[in-house]
């Protein structure tokens, strides 16, 4: 039976070190959870965003625009501007404060809001994948600090403090700050590539609710074709 190696080294330690490889493991699968979860929504959002847009735009009706939205935007990402700029442009509320507001600054106000919900669901999460990428490195250096206070403890209480003795525990020790490293990186990776991904959406939403607007005040709007993704710098 081995000795050493992370086996050895988690069946050794204490409570404290158990919690660190815990917090560890919970971070990570939160991560990679989230990152697969929301990697697929926003590669739906980012291939059905152009189809939905030009169908909408082909409708002959505003109403008739929403419902294509509604087949093609499964992901909820451009409908919210849709209805809002309809509702903002159709809606008669006399006697209202907002009544006497321009209809053409109602629907700015009401884009403005849709636009900003949009925008706060695409970046829901992000955060996470921050902080994991942050602070797990920080994590697993206090499994390793703990890990080595806790050998050389048992080294000196055993008073065998002869280096082949001390390599050992010391070495297993460093596992924890490689956990760490393994939690991270993928975090930090998937926070910029996903970042990279709510950016290019949200380009494409602040275009659409410029479109709809100059639509609803009697402006032809414009509808230029998304350019590829890979064709655009970010």
């Amino acid at each position: 039976m081995a000795t050493t190696g992370i086996f050895h080294y988690l069946q050794s330690s204490d409570g404290i070190t158990h919690a660190v490889a815990g917090v560890l493991l919970a971070m990570s699968v939160a991560s990679w959870c989230f990152l697969i979860v929301k990697a697929w929504v926003l590669i739906r959002a980012k291939r059905q965003g152009p189809r939905a847009v030009q169908r909408f735009w082909q409708a002959p009706t505003l109403a008739e625009g929403i419902a294509e939205l509604r087949k093609l935007d499964r992901e909820g990402v451009y409908l919210p501007l849709a209805v809002a700029a309809w509702r903002a442009s159709e809606a008669e509320m006399p006697g209202a404060l907002i009544a006497h507001v321009e209809p053409g600054e109602r629907v700015l106000r009401a884009l403005r809001h849709a636009l900003l919900a949009s925008q706060r669901r695409l970046e829901f999460g992000q955060v996470l994948l921050a902080s994991v990428g942050s602070t797990a490195p920080f994590v697993g250096l206090l499994g390793t600090v703990w890990g080595i206070y806790h050998a050389l403890g048992s080294i000196a209480a055993s008073g065998q403090a002869m280096i082949e003795n001390v390599a050992g525990p010391v070495g297993e020790a460093l596992i924890m700050t490689a956990f760490g490293l393994v939690v991270a990186i993928p975090a930090v990776l998937a926070y910029n590539v996903l970042g990279r991904l709510v950016r290019q959406i949200s380009e494409e939403l602040d275009g659409f609710a410029h479109d709809l607007h100059a639509y609803t005040s009697g402006v032809a709007p414009r509808r230029v074709k998304s350019a590829p993704v890979q064709d655009r710098v970010v």
